[in-house]
């Protein structure tokens, strides 16, 4: 018996085999972009927060001069990375969830819980979204304390993770009608 040739490229670029990606919709594809945006820039942010603090370190200790303008800065980015790591979460389905117990349920249970599992996080998002832009629309004319920048922008990625978490959402619910199991990646 001799196994399929798995370096073979198929039409569309993907090389045949057990471990080959099976192709993607243009949404899919276009909402896992999303996804990965979300992380490299809270990744850029995690990587400005550790230079910030550097700097605080530094002028503390070797200046002799604390900059004060890193507290506020620290919490701006926190409140970014958290929110885009959040969106990207929902995305990869990595955010918290306790779906072992689901999972082991028969079919007719498992599918219902997943309904509502979803429902609920696109519920959240709707909210998250909502209530995150009432946030920023109300505290915009306001100015962080040593930033010199609205107050909004700490309540803007609030409102970016709910947007994403409703689309990611609606994407995992169509995965559901078309009887996908959104939780494979």
């Amino acid at each position: 018996m001799t196994l399929p040739d798995t370096d073979r490229p198929l039409q569309n670029g993907l090389h045949d085999g057990p471990f080959a990606e099976k192709p993607r919709d243009p949404v899919y594809r276009l909402l896992d972009l999303m996804a990965r945006i979300c992380m490299t820039v809270a990744g850029v942010q995690m990587v400005s927060l550790i230079a910030i603090f550097g700097w605080l370190v530094f002028g503390r200790y070797v200046l002799n001069d604390t900059p004060t303008w890193v507290e506020q800065a620290a919490l701006v980015l926190v409140v970014w990375i958290t929110f885009l790591g959040g969106a990207a979460g929902v995305w990869n389905k990595a955010h918290l969830s306790i779906d072992f117990v689901r999972e082991m349920m028969p079919p007719r249970v498992r599918i219902p819980l997943r309904w509502i599992a979803v429902i609920g996080v696109l519920i959240f998002g709707a909210y998250l979204a909502w209530y995150g832009w009432d946030l920023a629309e109300k505290t915009w004319r306001r100015r962080i304390p040593m930033l010199a920048i609205a107050e909004g922008w700490r309540a803007v990625p609030m409102a970016i993770c709910g947007a994403l978490t409703v689309l990611f959402s609606l994407y995992h619910m169509a995965a559901l009608i078309r009887g996908e199991d959104p939780t494979e990646r």
